[in-house]
């Protein structure tokens, strides 16, 4: 299965504190690096990192350069064609906009989330709804998860990662991992227990 049309959302803010705060959380070049190679090798359309701190985007910005055009390009021609794939936005709106004008439509919001919920979409769900072929975001938080204006806006919330005791709090590299090979190949929580 292709992800053509499926994107990639980083979102540094709103997130939560572990204190339940909202806040903007900063941006790691491991997770730049990381996810721009997953969403390279599942084939995604665009990798967004969301801030609308202006020295974290200037961060992020410098970093894609680092390895587009500088010394990085050179030195490892697969990271360039991963980090090639990132772009930089100031706040959801504007990650939704670049997505409409480079589809020609807005795409369905994917959110994810730690906690479970009522409501949720199951993996083999949204495989199917991306097999529609619409353009869609899947969102990961960052810090302490999407903040709760962030799910209730998206049109889905992807079901938890469950492993196979209560203990839940992935890094967002190996969420966005387990997410995306999941949607690929239909491995859903194996071994997991409710």
């Amino acid at each position: 299965m292709s992800f053509q049309r499926l994107y990639l959302g980083l979102v540094h803010h709103p997130v939560y504190n572990k204190n339940g705060d909202t806040i903007a959380s900063a941006i790691t070049t491991l997770d730049l690096h990381d996810l721009a190679r997953l969403c390279r090798t599942y084939g995604l359309k665009r990798f967004l990192v969301i801030t609308p701190l202006d020295d974290q985007r200037e961060l992020a910005e410098r970093v894609i350069r680092h390895w587009t055009e500088g010394h990085g390009a050179r030195y490892n021609r697969d990271r360039k064609e991963a980090v090639e794939q990132i772009a930089v936005a100031p706040d959801i709106d504007a990650a939704v906009e670049a997505v409409r004008i480079a589809e020609g439509e807005t795409p369905r919001l994917i959110a994810t989330d730690a906690a479970p919920g009522d409501g949720t979409l199951g993996f083999d769900e949204a495989r199917e709804l991306l097999r529609e072929d619409p353009p869609a975001m899947l969102l990961l938080g960052t810090a302490w998860g999407l903040h709760r204006d962030l799910l209730d806006r998206a049109d889905h919330v992807l079901e938890p990662i469950r492993g196979t005791g209560r203990y839940n709090h992935l890094s967002v590299r190996a969420a966005g991992a387990i997410i995306l090979d999941r949607l690929v190949s239909g491995a859903v929580n194996p071994g997991a227990t409710p």
